[in-house]
């Protein structure tokens, strides 16, 4: 990949409204607020020279600037809902920000990963072909041992079915989840594609304790333990 010209910038994500767990991007976690670590990270990461946040919430904002981010526009509403796909969100931001060498994604959601995650999905996007960099972590179930699908006679088979039995987890083929720690993408291939896999996906692997998504409140009393177990107050 050519070296890009203008800055590469952190975007973090945070609409107002959240139905899994509410406020989800304002509430505190050990303290904290989820937003608050995710642009601590970006800026602890050497790679990034800009914090820029998308949201629709003056609330998001505010918390945001008292950070040290950069607020320069709201997303429009019609961005925040709980069905409009993040992927316009990040058209708009790119929209919105002017000489954007590099897009790289921050989610608040993701409060365990740190800046060194951030900075290798930078570089590989920067030492590649790639058109995205994501992260994952390896599964801990693989549709070739151990994920079954029902049919409608009600029998469960294996999701995938292998060329030959499989008889621990171990010995199926490697596969990964994707994690929201972080996002690193050329602005022509966001602003000209619709999904992430319509392009050259490359990926940084990341530790299972650093891999969490807040998605429920199980997930955040998850985060919340493991980050005190980290700190030392477990």
């Amino acid at each position: 990949m050519t070296p890009p010209k203008g800055a590469t910038v952190a975007f973090i994500f945070a609409r107002g409204g959240s139905k899994g767990v509410r406020g989800k991007n304002t509430r505190l976690l050990n303290g904290k607020p989820l937003i608050g670590y995710a642009i601590e990270q970006a800026a602890a990461a050497r790679t990034i020279e800009r914090i820029v946040v998308s949201t629709d919430s003056k609330d998001i904002a505010s918390l945001a600037r008292d950070f040290g981010a950069e607020v320069p526009f709201m997303r429009p509403p019609g961005l925040a809902t709980d069905d409009a796909p993040e992927w316009l969100a990040w058209q708009h931001a790119l929209d919105a920000v002017a000489d954007v060498g590099l897009f790289v994604s921050v989610p608040a959601t993701a409060p365990l990963r740190a800046p060194r995650d951030i900075d290798a999905c930078v570089e590989m996007m920067r030492d590649s072909k790639f058109d995205i960099v994501l992260t994952v972590t390896p599964a801990a179930r693989s549709p070739y041992f151990n994920m079954v699908s029902v049919g409608e006679d009600g029998l469960a088979r294996l999701v995938m079915e292998p060329d030959a039995a499989v008889h621990r987890r171990q010995s199926a083929p490697q596969l990964f989840d994707i994690v929201t720690a972080c996002y690193a993408a050329c602005p022509d291939f966001i602003r000209r594609r619709a999904a992430i896999f319509e392009g050259r996906v490359g990926v940084v692997v990341v530790p299972a304790e650093r891999a969490i998504d807040i998605d429920t409140e199980l997930d955040f009393s998850i985060a919340e333990f493991l980050h005190k177990r980290e700190h030392g107050n477990v």
